[in-house]
């Protein structure tokens, strides 16, 4: 595989705060903070990469997908189970998978290059479908969710687009939009901390519900 295919093979990985919960279990604090955290500090790693930035970003962002995007954020969608939030649960979990698929992908030796650029290609794609379909249940949620997986679904277009048709400008138009995915992932990830921490609304994050 090309070393521009090995650095797209995965992004974006997802993730968003999830709607209010009205079944929440009694001491489980609200885990979509930390998840989007988790997703947006490793798909900012891995964009500067895609985007043609800071090449070396991307070594780091497979670190980061194992231990941040993957593992804590897999923890994060578990503790949505608990509180009964279907929609954060499936997100969260999913895309920490996504995002251990990565690490995988970029460490197994020999996977990445019997997978090359087509099979990379179909991985996005796949993870394109599911966050489209995500989409359309983030549109009941708020504003600021909406948004990160409106930006996702793009940024997943634009690097499936890179790796099947060998289009670098594709690549580093995916990078560009996950840098303003992750933007807004961690924007409501500061809101959700910072909200529940001052006990009000200080930072907006548009309901739609």
């Amino acid at each position: 595989m090309s070393a521009t295919a090995e650095r797209t093979i995965a992004h974006p990985t997802t993730p968003a705060t999830a709607p209010a919960v009205t079944t929440a279990r009694a001491g489980v604090a609200d885990p979509g903070p930390l998840g989007l955290a988790a997703f947006a500090l490793t798909t900012m790693l891995l964009s500067l990469a895609n985007a043609g930035l800071v090449g070396e970003a991307g070594a780091t962002a497979v670190a980061m997908a194992l231990f941040y995007g993957g593992l804590t954020q897999f923890a994060a969608g578990l503790w949505e189970f608990a509180r009964g939030n279907t929609f954060g649960a499936t997100a969260f979990t999913s895309y920490g998978a996504f995002w251990l698929s990565f690490w995988w992908l970029r460490t197994a030796p020999g996977l990445a290059e019997d997978a090359g650029s087509v099979g990379a290609g179909f991985f996005l794609l796949a993870w394109t479908i599911f966050t489209a379909l995500m989409t359309v249940a983030a549109a009941k949620t708020n504003g600021a969710t909406l948004t990160v997986f409106v930006l996702l679904t793009l940024t997943f277009v634009a690097l499936s687009i890179g790796d099947l048709a060998g289009a670098p400008a594709a690549t580093q138009t995916g990078g560009w939009l996950g840098l303003a995915t992750a933007a807004v992932a961690l924007y409501t990830s500061w809101a959700g901390v910072t909200n529940a921490t001052w006990k009000r609304d200080v930072l907006p994050v548009w309901p739609r519900v």
